[in-house]
């Protein structure tokens, strides 16, 4: 992200932080009209969830400027989210649903800048999180096992996130966010 983009974004978290209950409620209301099939995912109330959201999106929009402490947050949120039976596939509607709810939360303020600003956060979240569900997907290394052997098998074909060309989930998610 450019220095503009990220000052944009944590700009605009403001006025989202003072509507975030209303945010919330309009992220999980469009995710669950978007992928209905996720809606088992969320045990805890939604009340209690969209305080999660909202504590999330604050962390990473304030660790923006410290882009290694960011990579480590959301690279442990994407080991969590390994566990609780995320895909790829459910990162389209979250990026669609994050997006809608931008646009309906802030309104005229999220101007194209403003929308390609998130989007660009996003894009970052989504591949850092990938990585770290794939690191939550490797078998443990062995009890004696060298540096050497860890990056042997870490260097197999399952690290699909490390690829320079971008799978077609990630156009069909762009395509999505730019509607």
């Amino acid at each position: 992200m450019s220095p503009e983009q990220i000052a944009l974004v944590q700009s605009s978290f403001v006025q989202v932080k003072a509507i975030s209950d209303t945010a919330a409620t309009l992220f999980y209301s469009k995710l669950f009209e978007l992928a209905p099939e996720v809606r088992p995912m969320f045990s805890r109330d939604i009340k209690e969830q969209g305080a999660l959201l909202m504590a999330t999106l604050g962390t990473a929009v304030a660790l923006l400027k410290r882009p290694a402490q960011l990579k480590e947050a959301v690279e442990a949120l994407g080991q969590r989210h390994a566990g609780y039976g995320v895909t790829v596939a459910h990162f389209e509607p979250v990026g669609q649903a994050l997006i809608w709810t931008l646009e309906k939360g802030l309104g005229p303020s999220f101007t194209p800048e403003l929308r390609a600003a998130w989007v660009a956060l996003y894009q970052s979240v989504t591949v850092t999180m990938l990585s770290g569900m794939e690191m939550a997907r490797r078998p443990p290394p062995k009890e004696g096992a060298t540096a050497q052997d860890l990056a042997a098998s870490s260097a197999g074909p399952a690290l699909s996130v490390t690829r320079t060309s971008k799978p077609v989930w990630w156009k069909r998610l762009w395509q999505a966010l730019f509607r």
